[in-house]
């Protein structure tokens, strides 16, 4: 399958991007920003409409490896009064460049697996959901065992974490072993839904935490 061209809004987001690949692949894990499409995939639960029983309330939200900002949009447009919002990525320069385009939104350089201590520092309850665009495929085993830690540690029970998983490495070893670990850590199986306006073409997978709620983060 053919991967639909870059729009052209998203060229000046491709340049930093590809750079900072070729630097540090493991840690980027991706040629290209994430498509508009993508990122409403990513975002399908936050700001859901208020229904009796799940009210509109301040809700928490974290988003780990955000890159140069595709998810980061959509969710700063879903955003209500009171709700907070934190981003972490360990680059530098996506932190800086996030920064300048959001300043009203809480960024922070840190490891992923530091997020029981960063929403703590913030006094942040259990988050409601979590949307990731870590590159689980690429990442040491090790840092992903320590970052599903961290989120089993922050993700309040029927809260939502989301990620995503390119079609071309869906079916990967690590892929698969990425999703069963996040079954057992979730006590629920994840919606999916396929993405082809991508480069490449991508699944967005979401679970929803059946597991009870994590203690305050101290």
């Amino acid at each position: 399958m053919m991967a639909p061209p870059l729009p052209l809004t998203d060229w000046p987001e491709y340049f930093p991007f590809l750079g900072r690949f070729l630097r540090s692949p493991r840690t980027v894990g991706a040629l290209a920003p994430s498509s508009k499409w993508l990122a409403r995939a990513m975002v399908v639960h936050v700001g859901q409409p208020s229904t009796p029983a799940n009210p509109v309330r301040p809700v928490r939200i974290v988003e780990l490896g955000a890159g140069t900002g595709a998810f980061t949009r959509e969710i700063v447009e879903r955003l209500g009064s009171g709700d907070r919002f934190l981003v972490v990525d360990v680059e530098p320069g996506f932190i800086e460049c996030l920064r300048r385009r959001w300043p009203h939104v809480e960024c922070v350089c840190a490891s992923a697996a530091t997020l029981p201590a960063l929403l703590g520092e913030r006094q942040i309850g259990p988050v409601d959901h979590i949307v990731s665009g870590l590159p689980f495929a690429s990442l040491p085993a090790e840092t992903t065992r320590q970052i599903l830690d961290a989120v089993g540690k922050t993700l309040r029970r029927d809260g939502t974490f989301t990620t995503f998983q390119y079609v071309h490495s869906y079916g990967l070893p690590r892929a698969v072993a990425f999703r069963r670990e996040m079954n057992a850590l979730m006590g629920s199986t994840p919606s999916l839904q396929f993405v082809a306006r991508n480069l490449p073409p991508a699944f967005a997978l979401s679970w929803t935490n059946r597991r009870a709620d994590p203690a305050r983060p101290d």
